[in-house]
């Protein structure tokens, strides 16, 4: 509409102008999709706010290399940064703001990608004896996936509510209601196992790649997100006498757990801010044309040599409502955030069995689609069970880094 109005009176055209060169400047100032980020952007602000994310990471990729005190370190950092985000700082204001591009926000990470860390913390807290811990900290993830703020969905990760059981069983106290609710998640596709807490070795395995984010949308305001599935539809730890085979199927699913919360789709994270976007614009539209047609009248009434003081006004007025839409629409910044946590598995799964101290060995097999084993992903895990009452922990991963 607004492309069709022409401003005659000279008030209105200046503000008309104004807003053009304040639209124009917006979109000089800001970088292009190639400059950033600057190198002042890595050396300082860039590299604080990602720091949660370089921490996921690093510390995934320690736990894989078997670098336990750094992965401890790396995941620790983060989740103090993730529980003290949201505070009333300016930080958090600005992590609130329509008017703030989401890259330029501290990251945390969409829901997901905050319950791995919690659940790596927790499996390495079991690894050091510490099992109260572990559990502290598959309940933050529960707590974290259920979304409590909205008070819609309930968590549905299978492999936390077992776990949760699991640890409580360990510390002689009733975990069978999250045995129930584990079991409920599995429904008819897996048959969990009762807890045994004379356990003392427990598997906790993960393969293929996680989910991906990608922008869509007339802004890029509409967060998706794509999983690619693996060739491992399973896995299975075969100890070396051949008679012992843990089956360790994929209780959870994180290209599923990505796009959902409560099993209902979560795509358009950000659809709110492109709402704002295009309505602000409209209404921005709509008072422009108003100004003209307002500029107009004042301009026939002054030839018929009435007064065109109020219609001069009613033109400076929407004039100013014009500009004040269109500058909200351009400073309001919807293309969502894709900054990924990029190494994390697709599917998890656990398993836990009682077996005499000493030194074991077994081969990791992931099977395919059609029951075939994977030869090539296959690998050779040696592992020493102590006789002291403490847990051995086992972390094996199909991925590398």
């Amino acid at each position: 509409m607004s492309a069709h109005c022409e401003f005659h009176h000279p008030k209105a055209g200046l503000l008309l102008l104004a807003g053009l060169a304040f639209l124009q400047g917006c979109g000089s100032a800001r970088p292009t999709q190639r400059e950033w980020p600057t190198a002042a952007d890595r050396a300082g602000a860039y590299f604080e706010r990602d720091r949660v994310l370089l921490d996921y990471r690093a510390g995934a990729f320690a736990l894989r290399r078997g670098d336990f005190a750094e992965a401890k370190t790396r995941f620790d950092d983060a989740i103090a940064r993730i529980g003290g985000i949201i505070t009333n700082d300016a930080d958090a204001a600005r992590a609130r703001s329509l008017f703030s591009p989401e890259r330029t926000k501290p990251f945390i990470g969409e829901p997901y990608e905050r319950v791995m860390a919690y659940y790596y913390r927790g499996l390495l807290y079991w690894r050091d004896g510490e099992t109260d811990n572990a559990r502290a900290c598959f309940r933050s993830g529960q707590v974290i996936d259920s979304n409590p703020e909205d008070g819609i969905y309930r968590a549905d990760y299978l492999i936390l509510d077992y776990l949760d059981g699991f640890a409580s069983a360990k510390l002689q106290a009733d975990g069978m209601d999250s045995l129930h609710r584990a079991r409920e998640i599995a429904g008819d596709r897996f048959e969990l196992p009762s807890y045994n807490p004379q356990a003392n070795v427990l598997i906790f395995a993960e393969y293929g790649s996680g989910p991906r984010k990608y922008a869509a949308g007339q802004y890029g305001e509409q967060l998706h997100f794509l999983a690619d599935d693996s060739p491992a539809k399973s896995a299975r730890l075969v100890f070396a006498d051949g008679r012992t085979v843990v089956p360790l199927p994929p209780y959870d699913d994180l290209g599923f757990q990505a796009a959902t919360r409560g099993g209902r789709v979560m795509d358009h994270i950000l659809g709110n801010k492109a709402y704002f976007k295009t309505g602000a614009s409209m209404a921005g539209d709509i008072a422009f044309a108003g100004a003209a047609i307002a500029s107009e009248q004042a301009r026939r009434r002054e030839r018929q040599g009435k007064d065109e003081r109020d219609a001069e006004r009613a033109a400076v007025g929407l004039g100013i409502l014009g500009m004040a839409g269109k500058m909200a629409s351009a400073a309001t910044q919807a293309e969502a955030d894709t900054r990924q946590w990029d190494n994390l598995p697709q599917r998890l799964s656990f398993a836990a069995l009682q077996l005499q101290p000493g030194i074991h060995h077994a081969r990791l097999e992931f099977i395919g689609v059609e029951g075939q084993v994977l030869e090539q992903l296959t690998q050779r895990v040696t592992f020493s069970v102590l006789g002291e009452g403490r847990d051995t922990v086992l972390f094996l991963s199909e991925l590398k880094h």
